[in-house]
């Protein structure tokens, strides 16, 4: 029973939440009560049995514990609109239906008023359900930083009366960017180690849907959506009894044809529209790591453009791999050790692997070791360990 507890908390908490703060108009008040419905929960599904429809009796249950404590508060009169909501009944939830709530939460948190940053963090917290910790690592930022940054943003929509809506279609093509990374983080958490976070990806992956066709027209939405499917296709290869098993290594017939299909499409979509962006060119990179052999000058040519459009340094340690297939490890490794990520896991793995195809095993180890400082996963440290072992270091 606790893990249908867990299990609807994954499942349920962007759409309490979503409800709760377009209900309450209150990003605190929202969490703390559907904090309190959850507990609630736990309590008593354990001992009552799970209600038929969870996801309405969380929001049910949270938003009469936030009145409760609105009415303790002295605050009411303030709120009255709160009284004038029926009592919630059990209906019956069209789940094929996207809930509207949750897109209305995404563009409240990527209000031109916050920076990009904040806005990002924000929407993991409230929709994805993320951890401060969590995002603090998909920042790549002190987790003290992270959770100042989440205040301060909660802060500021309060101060700044910003509306809990999507915002007319005028004003929709200038907030992408900052919803586009949302998602996209989103689904990167999800598609990361562990794999019990497959429920982010999947979804990010609905978000993505909703914004495609609330945003048809633009191709950046149809090029993350593909970007999207197109990773998520590999999903039952890339762990091996646990362990992560690296692209080279997966077995392909475990991809999913269809999602890749799926992916595809979108891409077309994207490129039909004369997507030339970020996320179309990760799509069309994603598209080629699908095809065997694989089109290595292609692959390391749209990291180059793709680098070009995003001044990443990340984006250059990707192209670097590329480059490795393409030119060989010493041309990569110079790349690399241009590169300022030193507190990046993946720069010390990377390069520990190219040391490695070099042959000199004394630096190789060292990088190894470097990024197994840096590392926060137990899959991840069980695969640079074993590549430790086989340098024999």
């Amino acid at each position: 029973m606790v893990a249908i507890v867990e299990q609807a908390f994954r499942d349920q908490w962007g759409r309490v939440l979503a409800a709760l703060i377009g209900f309450l108009g209150d990003f605190d008040l929202a969490e703390e009560a559907a904090q309190e419905a959850f507990a609630i929960a736990a309590e008593r599904w354990p001992r009552d049995g799970p209600p038929a429809n969870p996801g309405h009796w969380l929001v049910t249950t949270a938003r009469n514990r936030a009145i409760d404590r609105i009415r303790r508060d002295r605050t009411l009169a303030a709120k009255t609109r709160l009284l004038q909501v029926p009592e919630a009944v059990e209906d019956t939830v069209d789940e094929t239906t996207f809930p509207d709530e949750r897109l209305e939460l995404i563009f409240t948190c990527c209000h031109p008023a916050l920076d990009t940053d904040a806005q990002v963090a924000l929407t993991l917290r409230t929709l994805g359900g993320l951890t401060t910790g969590e995002i603090s690592r998909a920042f790549i930022v002190p987790e003290p930083t992270m959770a100042q940054r989440l205040v301060r943003a909660k802060r500021k929509i309060k101060a700044a009366g910003i509306p809990f809506r999507v915002p007319p279609d005028h004003l929709l093509p200038d907030r992408l960017v900052a919803v586009l990374a949302v998602v996209y983080l989103i689904f990167n958490e999800g598609y990361s180690v562990p794999p019990t976070r497959g429920e982010l990806a999947a979804e990010a992956i609905r978000l993505g849907s909703a914004l495609a066709a609330l945003m048809p027209d633009e191709p950046e939405v149809h090029g993350l959506l593909a970007m999207m499917l197109l990773l998520d296709a590999r999903r039952a290869a890339r762990f091996r009894d646990g362990d992560l098993v690296l692209l080279a290594d997966q077995d392909r017939s475990l991809w999913d044809a269809a999602r890749i299909a799926e992916g595809r499409t979108a891409l077309d979509r994207a490129l039909a529209l004369h997507g030339r962006g970020p996320y179309v060119v990760q799509a069309a990179i994603a598209s080629l790591h699908a095809d065997e052999p694989r089109d290595w000058p292609q692959i390391a040519a749209l990291y180059g453009e793709l680098a070009r459009l995003t001044g990443s340094p990340v984006v250059e340690l990707s192209r670097a791999v590329a480059v490795a297939e393409e030119q060989g490890p010493e041309a990569a490794l110079e790349i690399v050790d241009g590169l300022d990520l030193d507190d990046y896991r993946y720069l010390h793995s990377t390069r520990g692997e190219l040391l490695r195809r070099l042959g000199r095993r004394a630096e190789a180890g060292d990088a190894y070791r470097r990024a197994l400082a840096l590392v926060h996963d137990d899959a991840e440290r069980r695969l640079l360990e074993r590549r430790l072992a086989e340098l024999g270091a």
